[in-house]
């Protein structure tokens, strides 16, 4: 997996409200006593509170969180969630909080590149400047080893640090304080189970007047409002689980919903907005530019896997947010987001009339989808079951803003299910080429898209987009970044399994042959290895060898990189016979 990247992107407009609102206050005249950011070895707790001097009570033995989910209430963790059934109260709550954690995806924010797991170290940059995320391991010189859980809860629920500070809405509290006490001791309990890893927060980089803290309260006045999560009785036990997981736990309007003035929660919360590059699709029940036409199987096998067949893949960060956090639930849970999501009511952008004057529209693109992507995606948008997904009514196609086509047809996907890794063709078309067939995918079979892609906002995504080997600076990893190495990965790269030498053997020439011996090896040391993961860990792996071969210029070695991924993809399908048409 790579890093987390997209951690402080999805959270980029709700931090701009909140310091947008922290500058108004500050030249109106702030006081000087909360005024300045605290100074780095103060600053562990989350998302921005400073650490006092009290010690407190360790929610490792605190019996204030029940140890199961009452018979009936949405919150909680499920029966058949791991660990909780059969153990002692102490071992479930732990197993509880555990779980509870997961699905609030805490993990995957406060851990750094090449950090411990919870131990902060996450750099969210933002318009004004940079946020460090804390430790929140049970250390007690640098993590949340001395707090109480009273003062534990106060962050959660009301976004006020141990000192009585205001919270920058980096933390997403407005969403947490919907958690109930029980749950959120129960991560406490959680977090204080973990091994304590000594790590000092890192100083946040904020200019002035976005560093002073007390300025929040013109963002906490307008957009919060403190309240735990209630049921609501004309609605299903199952509906109301999907409401508090959505609502509370997952924050899921955080990036599904347009923000104003950073509040994504008090907006249309599902309608779809903006992350920094990416574009969160409508997830109402609407059923043409939402998830009304998805079953609730559809919705959770999408939710599992990353895919649902015939109608989308996961890209970008809701990629990231199904490998750390929706894969992880239990199938009950994923069924009743999906139930929630379904019950929602329906909010289209797209009017009749702009519709209309989409419909039909062909353009110049249609030429550069005939050559570039219909001998995969097919000429009638549906793709290949199980193997290329369709375009034609794919919920991530027809967004409302045009940012999900530019950005994989620029950077590609990753495998996913059983779906085949996508190359980076954008690296060699022009920003208009791709503007234009992005408009053709939008707006051709049944799909209807009036926002157009322009090729300036082509050019603005490609200036962010990493494709592998490609660019100024060609490179396998992203500059900066620290990937993720799941156990897949770590065997490849493991001296003992064998793989290095292998990979190091694989040319150009004996490509097709060569896969083959290389994915029997891989299989006698990692025989249960998914079908997605065993095609991009390999292509990652395999990049500095492609790299390093001075007889290919730039343009064949990403082209060699990207027929690699495809020949083990292939060899995977139909391991009696590689498909020789990769070449």
């Amino acid at each position: 997996m790579p890093a987390r990247a997209h951690a402080p992107d999805r959270l980029t407009r709700r931090l701009a409200a909140g310091a947008s609102a922290a500058a108004l206050l500050a030249l109106l005249g702030a006081p000087a006593a909360q005024a300045a950011d605290p100074a780095p070895a103060q600053t562990n707790s989350p998302a921005g509170a400073s650490t006092g001097s009290s010690t407190g009570t360790s929610a490792a033995t605190s019996t204030g969180a029940s140890t199961g989910t009452p018979t009936g209430s949405p919150t909680g963790a499920p029966a058949d969630a791991p660990g909780v059934h059969g153990a002692s109260a102490q071992d479930a709550l732990i197993a509880r909080g555990k779980y509870l954690a997961t699905a609030a995806d805490c993990g995957p924010c406060h851990t750094g590149p090449g950090m411990q797991p919870y131990s902060g170290g996450l750099y969210m940059s933002t318009p004004f400047g940079k946020i460090s995320t804390p430790n929140i391991t049970p250390d007690k010189a640098t993590g949340i080893g001395n707090w109480t859980d009273a003062e534990f809860y106060d962050v959660l629920h009301n976004g006020i640090g141990r000192s009585g500070e205001y919270l920058y809405p980096v933390m997403p509290f407005p969403w947490y304080t919907k958690v109930t006490h029980d749950d959120a001791l129960a991560i406490r309990a959680y977090l204080a189970s973990l091994k304590p890893v000594h790590a000092p927060r890192k100083p946040n980089e904020l200019e002035f007047p976005f560093n002073i803290r007390t300025g929040l309260l013109a963002w906490r006045t307008a957009f919060f409002h403190e309240g735990t999560f209630k049921p609501d009785p004309s609605k299903s036990e199952q509906i109301n689980r999907g409401a508090y997981l959505v609502t509370a736990l997952g924050h899921c309007s955080e990036c599904h919903g347009e923000a104003i003035f950073g509040a994504s929660m008090m907006a249309k919360p599902f309608e779809g907005g903006s992350i920094d590059h990416w574009y969160a699709p409508n997830i109402t029940s609407d059923p043409k530019e939402g998830i009304g036409s998805w079953t609730q199987d559809q919705l959770a096998t999408y939710f599992k896997t990353g895919t649902a067949e015939g109608k989308s893949v996961a890209l970008g960060p809701m990629h990231e947010v199904v490998h750390d956090s929706l894969s992880q639930l239990t199938d009950g849970d994923r069924l009743a987001i999906a139930a929630y999501l379904k019950s929602t009511a329906p909010e289209e952008k797209y009017s009749a009339d702009k519709l209309q004057a989409f419909a039909g529209r062909s353009g110049p693109g249609a030429n550069v989808y005939l050559n570039h992507c219909s001998s995969c995606h097919q000429q009638d948008g549906k793709g290949v079951p199980n193997e290329v997904p369709p375009l034609a009514g794919n919920g991530a196609v027809v967004a409302q803003g045009p940012q999900n086509v530019i950005r994989v047809v620029l950077a590609g996907i990753p495998a996913q299910g059983d779906y085949r890794q996508m190359p980076a063709l954008g690296a060699d078309m022009t920003d208009q080429q791709i503007a234009d067939v992005a408009n053709y995918v939008r707006n051709s079979w049944s799909n209807a898209s009036p926002r157009p892609a322009q090729a300036g906002e082509v050019g603005e995504l490609r200036a962010h987009a990493f494709i592998q080997l490609a660019g100024p600076h060609p490179s396998c990893v992203e500059p900066g970044s620290h990937p993720k190495q799941d156990s897949l990965a770590q065997t490849i790269a493991d001296p003992k399994s064998g793989i290095q030498p292998l990979l190091a053997a694989v040319t150009p020439d004996n490509m097709i042959n060569k896969v083959g011996e290389l994915i029997d090896k891989l299989h006698s040391v990692a025989p249960h290895a998914a079908k997605a993961d065993t095609v991009n860990d390999l292509t990652t792996a395999y990049c500095p060898v492609i790299a390093a071969d001075t007889k290919l210029d730039e343009n064949n070695r990403r082209w060699q990189l990207q027929r690699f991924a495809q020949v083990v993809y292939s060899e995977l399908t139909t391991p009696e016979k590689v498909v020789r048409s990769a070449k």
